[in-house]
């Protein structure tokens, strides 16, 4: 079976089309990756914030209380 000049043509446009998207994707992929990190960091130090306010308040709750006992 002899592919034509023609079929060649399309399925060489079809090939570039499809490398064109390959390298889209994995631009895509990367960028998404990067994002995750970046969330994922932006993540962990909202829960230290999180921590660490949640210390500090319970401090202040068991200092009122010594007030509270003291009085």
């Amino acid at each position: 079976m002899k592919i034509s000049e023609e079929e060649f043509k399309r399925l060489e446009i079809r090939i570039d089309e499809l490398i064109q998207t390959c390298e889209q994707l994995k631009e895509e992929n990367r960028l998404l990756k990067a994002q995750q990190q970046s969330y994922s960091s932006e993540r962990a130090k909202l829960l230290d914030k999180q921590e660490e306010a949640r210390h500090r308040v319970e401090s202040m709750i068991n200092r009122l209380k010594a007030l509270e006992t003291s009085s």
